[in-house]
């Protein structure tokens, strides 16, 4: 970790995954604005959410094994040049028909440089400094993410919505450089050039019609849809048990600690998704905030993963990762109650401050020791392959929150931008998402071992 080829290897991996983790999160605070500017709909509003999601969380296993065959570097350079022209398409999108679709680019990119990120990261770090690097990547990723609203609200406010993607392209530049001059390269050297494509497009069939059919819900095609998502999941488990080279090597979870642990990841970022996404909307449509201000709001959020996430990395290596993993997620959920404050008469240090920053301590105690504890469960040479299952789960819990919330609690059509609408919706999606975040702790708690991490 205190070598400068280490710096180097967390550098660019943040770096990498940072934009990708930046381009989940800072459309929130501009979604408002691209609904007016592009005139789109609550549904096409989520395809610019979940368009990126989808194909990010169908591809990335597919990433991971591109990055064991050819090179963790190298994949994850090819993805991060990838993301950087999806975003220059973004940002000239005419149309939020054009818009999605270049998000759709973005997320086939994103799932080539986030799993090599973490990758790189396990692959060339001692086994002893792999926790505290970890830790180092989810809390400078976690700001990323984080940070996300606060800079989209300030383009947004101050320069123009599309910014929010043009940025990308400095940091992606830089990114390039420091991991073709400093990363070494690292991969599986009994990786076959085989891919499971069949299995990768029945994932992305499986997710994609799930996704469909919820933000399309009461639409003729949605229940064929279902259907199709229904067929096309079954489809790939069977494909993926006789594959002789499957995408997904599905005796990795066979360990009950990394299906745990996906299972808790699934939960936890699907809450995480949920809350970021309403809570900008609330502060906006319901609590009259501009772009800049509701951005702003998240601040505690970032500030809590940039000086805790890494320590809580330690932590879980010290203590083990049960109680980190139970214990984060109920603290998560108790700062998504303290949020039910926001309404129309919002004070921010009363109703904003108390529950984002709470939420943010919880956030930087599980994460760092979630993923590592993923990683640790899995062998080395499988290291892009249990990343990229992570990474997958984590985005398809987030595409499938922030799919199925606005059903469940009535939202629809042009309603995110009517105060009482909003507003009567908002109660209940919280509510949902500290649900999902205590289910999270519990499983946590009756499935995680605490020399998890001692055995990886």
């Amino acid at each position: 970790m205190g070598s400068p080829g280490g710096r180097a290897v967390v550098a660019a991996a943040v770096l990498g995954s940072g934009i990708a983790l930046l381009d989940g999160t800072v459309v929130n605070v501009a979604l408002r604005t691209i609904g007016e500017d592009l005139d789109a709909s609550l549904a096409q509003l989520q395809w610019i959410t979940n368009g990126y999601l989808l194909s990010l969380a169908s591809l990335i296993l597919l990433g991971g094994s591109l990055g064991d065959r050819f090179g963790r570097r190298r994949v994850f350079v090819w993805g991060t040049v990838g993301f950087a022209l999806a975003s220059l398409l973004c940002g000239i999108a005419p149309t939020a028909e054009v818009l999605i679709g270049a998000r759709v680019l973005q997320g086939v990119a994103g799932a080539l440089l986030t799993p090599g990120s973490l990758a790189m990261i396990q692959g060339a770090f001692v086994k002893e400094d792999r926790a505290a690097a970890i830790g180092a990547w989810s809390g400078l990723g976690g700001i990323a993410a984080a940070i996300g609203p606060f800079v989209g609200g300030a383009l947004v406010e101050y320069v123009h919505w599309r910014w929010i993607f043009l940025i990308n392209l400095p940091l992606a530049a830089l990114a390039v450089v420091i991991a073709t001059r400093s990363v070494p390269e690292t991969r599986d050297p009994h990786a076959s050039a085989h891919f499971d494509l069949v299995g990768a497009v029945l994932a992305a069939a499986a997710l994609g019609g799930t996704t469909y059919a919820l933000i399309e819900w009461g639409g003729p095609l949605a229940p064929w849809a279902g259907v199709l998502a229904v067929v096309a999941a079954v489809l790939f488990l069977l494909v993926e048990r006789r594959e002789r080279e499957p995408m997904l090597e599905l005796s990795i979870f066979r360990d009950l600690t990394f299906s745990a642990a996906n299972v808790m990841t699934f939960l936890v970022y699907g809450a995480l998704g949920s809350v970021l996404f309403f809570l900008t909307l609330q502060l906006q449509t319901v609590g009259g905030y501009g772009a800049l201000a509701a951005g702003l709001a998240s601040l505690p959020l970032t500030v809590c993963m940039l000086l805790l996430a890494a320590r809580g990395g330690r932590l879980g290596a010290r203590i083990g990762p049960r109680v980190p993993m139970t214990v984060g997620p109920l603290v998560t959920a108790a700062g998504t109650l303290l949020l039910l404050g926001v309404d129309a008469d919002v004070v921010y240090w009363r109703d904003v401050l108390p529950g984002i920053t709470v939420f943010g301590l919880g956030l930087a105690l599980m994460v760092a020791t979630l993923t590592a504890t993923v990683l640790a469960a899995a062998p080395d040479e499988h290291a892009g392959i249990a990343s990229g299952v992570n990474n997958a789960v984590a985005r398809a819990g987030s595409l499938l929150a922030v799919a199925a919330l606005p059903v469940v609690v009535g939202l629809g059509g042009t309603e995110y931008a009517d105060p009482d609408a909003f507003d009567a919706a908002y109660g209940s999606a919280m509510v949902i998402a500290a649900a999902l975040l205590v289910v999270g702790g519990l499983v946590s708690w009756f499935t995680i071992r605490n020399g998890a991490l001692r055995e990886g």
